[in-house]
C-alpha cells in the first residue's frame, strides 16, 4: 500500500450528539488506515457543543440561534488550525447554507456529500430516516432533488417512532432490539412506496441498523460524510 502524507486539517463540529461524533473519529481513522501503511492520521480539531442548548433552540425552532452557535463552533475550528470543517449532524444542515456563508473556512454538505453517492449507484427514489425535522423539512429533498433524485419518507407515526428513537436511545448510546426491529419494518415500508435505497439521515441511526439488516442500498450518511472529509484532507477532492 502506498503512503500519503495528509495535507489539510479537519475541523469537526461534534457533540451534536457526542455518540456520533466519536463515529465521525472512528470512520477517518479506520479509512486512512485501510488505504495507507504509515502513521500520519489526519491532523482533526474536534469542538464539542453543549447538545442539550441546540435540543432546547431545535424544539422552539430557532434556527437563527443555532445558526449562530454553528458559525462560533467552525470559527473556533478556525482559530485552532482547520483548514475546513463539517457539522457532524444530518439536522443542523437545516441551517448548513447560512453557516457555510458565514463560514471563514470551507464546510462539507452532508446533504451534498450523500446526494453523490445515491448518484454514483444510479438511484432515483429513495427513502430518508432521520429527526423530524430532517425527514420534514425540505433540505435533503431539495438537495437530491438538484440530481434527478427523488425522496420519501415514512408516514406520520412511523416517522413519530423513528425521532423518539433517536432523541431517547441513540443519542444516549442505548440500542434495543425492538427499536431495531421497527426501524426495519419501517425500512420495508418504504421500500413497499418504490424506494430503491434508504439514507440514514441521521448520524445515530447506523448504531441501530446496517447493510448487514436490509437487501437494499442503505446509505450511511455519518460514513459518506467521514469518508468525504479524508479525501478533501488528502488533496484528492475539493470542497463543493
Amino acid at each position: 500500500m502506498p503512503q500519503c502524507p495528509v495535507r489539510r486539517v479537519i475541523g469537526i463540529v461534534g457533540g451534536l450528539s457526542p455518540e456520533s461524533t466519536v463515529v465521525y473519529y472512528e470512520h477517518i481513522i479506520r479509512e486512512y488506515r485501510r488505504r495507507f501503511r504509515d502513521h500520519s492520521y489526519p491532523e482533526i480539531v474536534i469542538y464539542s457543543v453543549n447538545f442539550q442548548r441546540f435540543v432546547d433552540w431545535m424544539r422552539r425552532e430557532e434556527w437563527s440561534h443555532i445558526a449562530g452557535a454553528l458559525v462560533e463552533a467552525v470559527e473556533k475550528l478556525y482559530r485552532a488550525g482547520a483548514d475546513f470543517a463539517l457539522i457532524a449532524s444530518n439536522t443542523m444542515h437545516i441551517v448548513f447554507d447560512e453557516v457555510r456563508r458565514r463560514s471563514p473556512i470551507p464546510l462539507i454538505s452532508i446533504v451534498e456529500a450523500t446526494a453523490d453517492a445515491v448518484k454514483r449507484h444510479g438511484l432515483r427514489k429513495v427513502g430518508l430516516l432521520g429527526t423530524l425535522f430532517t425527514m420534514t423539512k425540505n433540505f435533503y429533498r431539495e438537495g437530491l432533488a438538484r440530481h434527478g433524485i427523488e425522496v420519501i419518507v415514512p408516514p406520520p407515526e412511523d416517522m413519530e417512532l423513528v425521532d423518539r428513537v433517536i432523541f431517547e436511545e441513540l443519542v444516549n448510546g442505548v440500542i434495543k432490539a425492538e427499536s431495531r426491529k421497527e426501524y426495519l419494518r419501517i425500512i420495508r415500508g418504504l421500500r413497499e412506496e418504490g424506494a430503491q435505497g434508504v439514507i440514514l439521515g441521521c448520524t445515530e441511526i447506523p448504531m441501530l441498523v446496517g447493510p448487514e439488516d436490509v437487501d437494499m442500498p442503505l446509505f450511511d450518511t455519518t460514513r459518506i460524510h467521514a469518508e468525504r472529509a479524508l479525501a478533501v484532507a488528502l488533496g484528492e477532492e475539493d470542497v463543493q
